[in-house]
């Protein structure tokens, strides 16, 4: 339809076109730098944590495209074997596992590790993809505040019991799913584990300030192998994230202003992207202990920064977790 046409047209159908118009145009913007790079990833093998729903099933989506194998880590067995039977449609790749990983169990994280071990003898990407966002306060089963213990902890053991093999697959990579939240967030060594108070706001924000601060640290004790480690921020991703949210105002989040700010959300393929282009782009092979957002370096906050609180947060998690890792490979 023309200008001068629509120009021609009542007010009462001009308005809502137009309206529409820029929703669109808004919406399109907003999907932000998306990775085009042709790349082949046969032979390449990838785990990618949370990978059921949202970023990390588009990122799986994207790997089998390109010839990844590909193991999906999910809680829900069952939704991970639907995804998977989806995405192995999609890209004609049968290489495309689903894989019990539970991250509220160090037993779960310890027999996946196992088992993929026995299948495989090499890991070129681990994509710490899964999260929990908000949440009432409750324990995981080792004890943990959930936030924390999914977000950080439960990664941290999975990874460091995968570094024998991607160093041995070096040059490998490790890329850690965090958020903007981490600018808002403390790590409380005081009280880390919530216990005399808790605010599910910044217990989230210290799980993401916790995910980058994992990042610089692994990176330095990394130095020399050929595995690198970067985080990202994904931005505001429509996803099935705000699941946990059962309070009145998470209602209202869910089904009011949610949909208010559909046009400036990205569609999970979108919020994928960065997670796509830190896991594939060539360029990227000497790149580590870096923040990314819109495929894109940024600096973090400074407290993602503060190399003592890193390496104090590693001795905790290694007590909390049960890890030596002076006896890893």
């Amino acid at each position: 339809m023309c200008f001068i046409t629509v120009c021609l047209l009542s007010p009462a159908i001009v308005f809502p076109i137009l309206f529409g118009a820029i929703v669109l145009y808004i919406r399109q913007h907003k999907q932000g730098i998306q990775f085009k790079k042709h790349t082949d990833e046969t032979g390449k093998v990838f785990i990618v944590t949370g990978a059921n729903s949202g970023i990390g099933k588009e990122t799986v989506r994207e790997f089998a495209k390109r010839g990844g194998t590909v193991y999906m880590a999910c809680r829900d067995l069952g939704r991970c074997e639907e995804a998977r039977l989806e995405i192995v449609k999609d890209t004609n790749n049968q290489n495309v596992f689903s894989r019990e990983l539970d991250l509220n169990s160090l037993d779960s994280v310890r027999k996946f590790v196992a088992g993929f071990k026995r299948e495989q003898n090499k890991l070129d990407v681990l994509v710490n993809n899964a999260g929990i966002m908000r949440c009432p306060r409750r324990l995981t089963k080792d004890g943990f505040e959930s936030q924390l213990g999914v977000n950080h902890m439960g990664h941290f053991l999975l990874t460091n019991l995968l570094l024998d093999v991607l160093k041995k697959s070096a040059p490998s990579r490790i890329v850690v799913l965090s958020s903007v939240a981490h600018t808002k967030g403390t790590i409380n060594f005081d009280d880390l584990n919530s216990e005399k108070s808790y605010n599910e706001i910044d217990a989230y924000s210290q799980s993401k300030l916790a995910n980058v601060l994992f990042t610089r640290e692994l990176a330095k004790r990394l130095e020399g192998t050929g595995v690198t480690v970067n985080a990202l921020n994904p931005g505001s991703v429509n996803t099935e994230l705000a699941r946990d949210w059962n309070t009145l105002n998470g209602y209202f989040i869910r089904y009011v202003l949610k949909p208010l700010m559909w046009p400036i959300l990205k569609t999970p393929k979108s919020g994928a992207q960065t997670s796509i282009f830190l896991s594939l782009d060539r360029d990227l092979e000497r790149v580590t202990g870096r923040y990314f957002y819109n495929c894109q370096e940024e600096e973090p906050a400074s407290a993602a920064k503060n190399d003592k609180t890193a390496q104090l947060l590693w001795v905790e998690s290694e007590k909390w977790t049960s890890l030596d890792s002076s006896k890893l490979d």
